[in-house]
């Protein structure tokens, strides 16, 4: 990303798009955090993830003035939901393996038709709990708005 300069090129031109569609904060960062759910199914490492999108997606959003903070809370529910039903999850074998001590013919088809129930009540619960933050307008810390102001004023 560093010597194409291809995150900020997609940052600028993906907030242009994003700000011409004048979509709300809240289907907008929905948005992101299915496709960071979607994203979590084929790359497991959180942190990898995390440093493949974050050149984007957080200067994208700041430019539409939204803070990093409000990024990361949404990446966070993206991320966190399909890790049980994620075969590239580092304990999914693990699992498998505790599961055919209960029903020995378990596998990973088991696991995610099991799974998958619980991971989309966990979405749903998660992605309206962020929605309602987002419309109240509280901080996700002390000193952190959800709003950002371009130039840092």
């Amino acid at each position: 990303f560093n010597w194409t300069n291809l995150g900020l090129i997609l940052a600028v031109e993906g907030a242009e798009t994003l700000g011409n569609l004048g979509l709300p904060s809240i289907p907008l960062f929905l948005g992101f955090i299915l496709l960071t759910a979607v994203v979590n199914l084929f790359m497991g490492s959180a942190s990898a993830k995390w440093a493949l999108m974050a050149p984007v997606f957080v200067p994208m959003f700041m430019l539409l003035g939204y803070s990093p903070e409000v990024t990361q809370a949404a990446y966070r529910v993206g991320d966190s939901v399909t890790n049980i039903i994620s075969p590239m999850m580092s304990y999914f074998v693990l699992i498998i393996a505790f599961m055919q001590r209960y029903e020995p013919k378990a596998g990973m088809g088991t696991i995610i038709s099991v799974m998958l129930p619980y991971s989309i009540a966990f979405g749903i619960a998660w992605s309206i709990l962020f929605s309602i933050w987002l419309a109240m307008g509280w901080p996700f810390g002390p000193g952190a708005p959800l709003q950002y102001a371009a130039g840092g004023g």
